[in-house]
């Protein structure tokens, strides 16, 4: 039996490529015979650098940018050829949010795509993700040079006294260079379904906090480029989607960009059943995450495809809905402690576990 595997990451445990070894080694224990190719996935956020270079080649560059509070922060810069890939989550991930959300920078994303520019790269893709960040993307411009009448660079707090942004500087910095937003989510900057209102919380800002921070960066994009602030996927990453389609980026689903790097459909068609898999498995995962991206591609190839996950959040017909066979969830086999202490063998148990049914 043919098996593809194509999981993303599992948050905080395990990234995309060592989810995918530990999904092989189980599979391999219970069926030696079956034929496995591991296909890791990202759909922008972190592991987005890494999948590509697994599946691209190219070099990697390593570069220090600031930190969503300004502490120097490594990061890599990925090039292909005259291509660069760069991940938001590397200079602006949550994970680096250490202090008051409301004054987070996404200063270092800008400095990432500058250190892509110096390298030679004509064309710049950004992978959105993951970010802890929820300043608009000025910091990204005020890395690239855009003037204001106030700091772009102090997080969304910031942005309460400014009234006039100059973008030109920036874009004239980046002329000649094709800018690319990788991101599946198409929320606008602001509003009911804005970047504050519907990622906020999840970024520490309190709820009662949440009128002034949109308040915020309304006037951040009526200082900038209203109508911009209104497109799909402007409030991608805290807003860095707006800051980069206000340069003339053009924006590519994350999960597509990466499936086809990765040759993912000619794979697919490959394959007998497709696994995939991620953290958290729940209707969210309709929002343009990998294991709705994969079962697609799945579906398309007539492909049966499962998914194995750290919780399993949704029911059958929800499930279904996604694209998705069945699901197994590795809490429910191991339990939280060991789920969460020692991920990668659980995940092989789970595996192991999953192939005694779907392995002819």
């Amino acid at each position: 039996m043919r098996v593809l595997i194509a999981p993303d990451k599992f948050a905080g445990t395990l990234t995309a490529v060592e989810a995918a070894q530990a999904v092989a080694e189980g599979w391999r224990r219970q069926a030696p015979h079956d034929e496995l190719d591991l296909a890791p996935m990202a759909d922008g956020g972190s592991g987005f650098v890494d999948v590509l270079h697994a599946a691209l080649g190219g070099d990697l560059a390593a570069v220090t940018v600031a930190g969503p509070h300004g502490t120097p922060t490594p990061a890599v810069v990925l090039h292909v050829g005259e291509t660069a890939y760069v991940e938001s989550a590397q200079a602006a991930g949550a994970h680096l949010v250490d202090g008051d959300p409301e004054t987070a920078s996404s200063r270092g994303v800008g400095e990432l795509v500058l250190a892509a520019v110096d390298g030679g790269a004509r064309t710049v893709v950004v992978g959105l993700g993951g970010s802890g960040t929820n300043d608009g993307g000025a910091g990204v411009l005020a890395a690239l040079g855009a003037r204001s009448d106030g700091p772009l660079d102090a997080g969304a707090a910031g942005l309460a006294s400014v009234t006039v942004v100059d973008p030109a500087p920036a874009r004239e910095r980046l002329a000649g260079v094709a800018l690319v937003a990788a991101s599946d989510v198409d929320i606008p900057l602001t509003g009911l379904f804005g970047a504050t209102k519907t990622f906020g919380p999840e970024k520490g800002i309190a709820e009662d906090r949440i009128a002034e921070v949109d308040g915020w960066l309304e006037g951040f994009a009526s200082a900038t480029d209203r109508r911009t602030s209104l497109e799909k996927g402007a409030g991608a990453a805290g807003g860095i989607g707006y800051a980069l389609l206000a340069l003339g980026a053009s924006r590519q689903p994350g999960i597509g960009l990466v499936a086809e790097a990765v040759e993912l459909s000619a794979r697919a068609r490959q394959a007998d059943l497709v696994v995939t898999g991620e953290g958290a498995f729940d209707f969210s995962s309709r929002a343009g995450k990998v294991p709705y991206g994969v079962a697609g591609i799945a579906a398309d190839a007539l492909r049966p495809c499962i998914a194995l996950a750290g919780q399993v959040l949704v029911g059958s017909r929800e499930m279904r809905a996604l694209g998705i066979e069945s699901a197994y969830s590795l809490v429910e086999l191991v339990g939280e402690e060991r789920a969460l202490g020692d991920p990668a063998g659980a995940l092989a148990d789970l595996a192991a576990r999953v192939a005694r049914t779907w392995s002819r």
